[in-house]
């Protein structure tokens, strides 16, 4: 079959076979799978209307449309399906229990708290596993992902229960969803003097679509008002109907300000694991879970709280989660004590990463630690490309005329104190509907202190830094204040999200800064029964301008603020401005109170732009 050309461009036909590509692949990896000269490929894209250079990552549009224009059809590998045959490469098997049924030991339920904001979702872990989370909270909202283990006393039997913390407040959606898709039974908390609220429903579905179980604790039974049969009620609508009803979702009433009845409800949540689900893993294999969270700590580096899933995680494990690799130095239980092995189910702190993994990366033991950090780098490939082809917008020949054009666009750097609020925040600005007007682009995002680098690619981007539970310290702080960059602190994650919103949408109010004009002193007085007191001056800096705001200062006090200079001579003449060096004539509205030596001083508003 003869070559096709296109543009003039001679390439290989394909006769319809299948291409898998990665997401972010760039043209030089679609030209080695076809033994084509990757420069002819750019050409054959420029004839489509789309410049791409041959190194650059692209969308997954763009590899089908040269691929439909070849005569191949490109599929593109999804990120799990790409992982999973990374993993093959290593001859590593993720996901699966080995050694058999036989090897198959029982292992706690691990169980995500949920329900809408200030129903008590904190509170009753706080008094589960009595601590004090809540009071140290901004705002009363849990920041946080955390993940705590405790132990109820069932029909005599001592038996474990693993808690998954998550955040209550709306932006927190990826978040929560991520938490269902590690948990084996949801627990939903709903105020009895609330009902059922958007962000309960919302829960539901989150725990519904992962095909959870789910128990309904009613909270704040002890408050006046409290209906915990309107709750029941309310509830069968979304298909959760109580056992009292007939139905097969357990209900239990509670209060966790008082501690009324948390042991029934750690009950219902065993014996609906028992009822529901066949809870067992392989404690004898190489441990495998997912990292709930992950923060950058001052004094140990990265920590990440791991839920092991299968196998145990020893002290020494060479470990690889997401892009982030290292070996287990030590591990740490939710009260800070030192733990060597643990088992399925079990949270940790794993301390001995060489960076931070992301909130919800999947984790594995894995031999030696270069097999880890060659896993880690190709993850870290990947997801580079993947990146960077989305970010890519498409530009085609007709549209560049009006993409050359300016636009609006705010560009944002996340700095956050764990990987799952940067996530989080990032998701919830990215969500925000401002129309086509004005563009909004986190260009970086990271866990720590907002740092050298940080500034240094705020100022090549005109960027704004938004730091959650981080600061800029020393030396960063004196750049950013010097070359100009805006950076903006924050410790609640919907005080963020509506400034911004409020920033895009223009609904934020104009910030004027005052900027000085002139000085002038006043060498003599005149009294005119025309036009009142003027004052003869000598102008000392900058100029003096006529209607300009002025404020007079005596003794270096100030005697009066926001006077008018009504009118402005040199001699006999009218003049708009009066510069350094020259004397002038004015008058400060119907104000007479001036006197010789006093200081007149100008200036102006001027709207200060937030961008």
């Amino acid at each position: 079959m003869q070559a096709p050309s296109v543009g003039g461009v001679r390439l290989p036909k394909g006769s319809g076979e299948t291409i898998r590509l990665p997401r972010g692949a760039s043209l030089t990896d679609f030209a080695e799978k076809i033994n084509a000269n990757p420069a002819s490929l750019v050409q054959v894209l420029f004839h489509l209307g789309e410049m791409v250079t041959a190194t650059q990552s692209v969308s997954d549009d763009v590899l089908e449309l040269l691929g439909t224009e070849m005569n191949y059809k490109v599929q593109v590998v999804s990120p799990e399906e790409e992982d999973r045959e990374l993993l093959d490469s290593f001859d590593i098997t993720f996901g699966e229990n080995a050694g058999g049924e036989e090897a198959l030991q029982a292992r706690p339920p691990v169980v995500t708290v949920m329900g809408h904001v200030d129903h008590g979702k904190t509170r009753l872990l706080d008094t589960i596993r009595k601590t004090t989370v809540h009071e140290g909270e901004a705002g009363g909202i849990t920041q946080h992902i955390g993940a705590y283990q405790v132990a109820v006393d069932v029909e005599g039997n001592e038996r474990l229960i693993t808690f998954i913390d998550t955040p209550g407040h709306e932006a927190f959606t990826a978040m929560r969803a991520r938490g269902a898709s590690s948990t084996d039974i949801a627990v939903i908390v709903v105020a009895a003097d609330d009902g059922v609220m958007p962000q309960t429903v919302e829960a539901i579905n989150h725990a519904q679509a992962a095909e959870l179980p789910i128990v309904v604790a009613v909270n704040k039974i002890d408050k006046e008002g409290a209906n915990p049969q309107k709750v029941r009620q309310q509830l069968t609508e979304y298909g959760l109907v109580a056992e009292e009803y007939g139905g097969e979702t357990m209900f239990v009433d509670i209060s966790a300000r008082q501690n009324i009845n948390i042991n029934g409800l750690l009950e219902a949540v065993v014996l609906t694991a028992d009822a529901s689900l066949d809870l067992r893993a392989n404690p004898e294999m190489e441990a495998q879970g997912v990292a709930i969270e992950a923060h950058l700590d001052r004094g140990r580096g990265p920590v990440a709280t791991v839920l092991v899933q299968r196998g145990t995680l020893r002290v020494g494990d060479s470990i690889v989660a997401g892009d982030a690799y290292g070996r287990v130095r030590r591990m740490v239980d939710e009260f800070n004590d030192d733990v060597i092995e643990a088992n399925p189910s079990r949270p940790v702190q794993v301390i001995g990463f060489t960076s931070v993994p992301g909130a919800g990366d999947t984790f594995l033991v894995v031999e030696e630690d270069r097999t880890a950090r060659q896993i880690a780098e190709r993850r870290a490939a990947r997801m580079r490309n993947a990146a960077n082809a989305q970010r890519r917008k498409r530009i085609s020949l007709e549209d560049l005329d009006s993409a050359l054009k300016e636009t609006s666009q705010l560009n944002l750097i996340i700095k956050g104190d764990n990987s799952g609020t940067v996530e989080a925040l990032e998701d919830a600005l990215t969500k925000i509907e401002v129309g086509d007007e004005v563009e909004l682009r986190v260009i970086d995002r990271g866990v720590g202190g907002i740092t050298k680098a940080n500034v240094d690619l705020a100022i090549a981007s005109d960027a704004i830094i938004l730091g959650f539970n981080v600061r800029a310290e020393g030396k960063v702080t004196e750049q950013a204040n010097r070359e100009g960059i805006d950076v903006r602190y924050y410790s609640v994650i919907y005080q963020a999200i509506e400034e911004i919103e409020q920033a895009l949408k223009g609904m934020l109010k104009p910030v004027y800064e005052e900027v000085e004009l002139g000085r002038a002193e006043i060498r003599e007085v005149f009294k005119s029964s025309k036009v009142g007191t003027i004052a003869g001056c000598m102008v000392l800096s900058g100029e003096i301008r006529r209607n300009a705001k002025a404020r007079l200062i005596r003794d270096g006090s100030v005697i009066h603020e926001s006077l008018p200079v009504s009118s402005l001579r040199r001699f006999k003449d009218d003049a708009v401005e009066v510069r350094e060096g020259f004397e002038c004539g004015l008058t400060l509205g119907s104000y007479g109170d001036l006197k010789v030596d006093d200081i007149i001083e100008t200036y102006e508003l001027r709207e200060k732009p937030r961008d």
